[in-house]
């Protein structure tokens, strides 16, 4: 082979790589928020309409942080609650086994799929208590990672912002990749953190979507969310829509492979 045409091998080899690379990472570049406050994110994601923010934006305005009350002893649910989870009893709960294990009277979410109830809800009240765990040795994208999914289609972010500066649209009590918290009241790894959701969900008429879904939502006591707007189903660097058209559906847990605990869920149906 020519000097010349080894050389220009040579080169084709390194771009072949790059390119190859570049698929395995899925064009996901972190950066970190101009304004030096260490908040990182993506600037190669879709733009969110009602907002002009990026989905997960590291340069949208990270909500402020403010101090919870210490945490509580669990809230026992009102009388006509369905309790989903009680310490001892998963039976209101599909394949439990494959998707958690019973921990201290605790789920704590294993390595698998989300943990889905077996009945559907639509518009409904929702508690439950929380627990990021504490000195956990993973990447940053796992600290504390899970979340409260309505409708198996509508994530409410489980995560430890209490040390980590993630994308305000995917700390703790997002509704992700959408609508940051109102503020950050997330409390650190290893106590426990409740949330109060009240859900209203989105009405269909001959498929057609009449009434947008929305969240009023208290984090450890505090108010983040007031009839917030859900603007479509949740994920990962993509523009919500409203694919499925039900007003119904199970609720998750969403497993991300952290082993978060969770303890005295239950619901109302409104």
């Amino acid at each position: 082979m020519a000097k010349a045409d080894h050389y220009m091998w040579t080169a084709w080899l390194f771009v072949l790589a790059a390119l190859v690379s570049s698929s395995a990472l899925g064009a996901e570049s972190l950066v970190q928020a101009k304004d030096g406050s260490g908040v990182f994110g993506y600037k190669d994601t879709p733009k969110l309409p009602w907002c002009g923010y990026l989905v997960h934006d590291p340069d949208r305005p990270a909500p402020k942080r403010i101090q919870p009350c210490p945490p509580l002893a669990p809230v026992a649910p009102p009388s006509d609650a369905i309790v989903l989870f009680d310490g001892q009893d998963l039976s209101k709960w599909a394949n439990p086994q494959s998707e958690c294990r019973l921990v201290d009277g605790c789920i704590e979410a294993v390595d698998g799929g989300n943990l889905t109830t077996k009945d559907s809800f639509g518009s409904c009240q929702i508690h439950l208590e929380w627990m990021a765990p504490a000195n956990f040795e993973g990447p940053w994208y796992n600290q504390g990672n899970n979340g409260v999914v309505l409708m198996d289609r509508f994530e409410i972010q489980i995560f430890d912002s209490c040390n980590v500066k993630i994308y305000p649209d995917g700390e703790a009590a997002a509704v992700y990749g959408q609508t940051p918290p109102l503020v950050n009241v997330c409390r650190k790894p290893g106590e426990w953190q409740t949330y109060d959701i009240v859900f209203t969900a989105p009405l269909f008429t001959g498929g057609k979507l009449v009434r947008p879904a929305y969240v009023t939502m208290f984090f450890n006591g505090v108010l983040v969310h007031l009839n917030q707007e859900i603007y479509g189903e949740t994920g990962h660097r993509i523009l919500p829509e409203y694919k499925q058209k039900t007003s119904t559906g199970p609720l998750a847990l969403a497993n991300h492979n952290c082993p978060v605990r969770f303890r005295n869920i239950w619901l109302r149906p409104l």
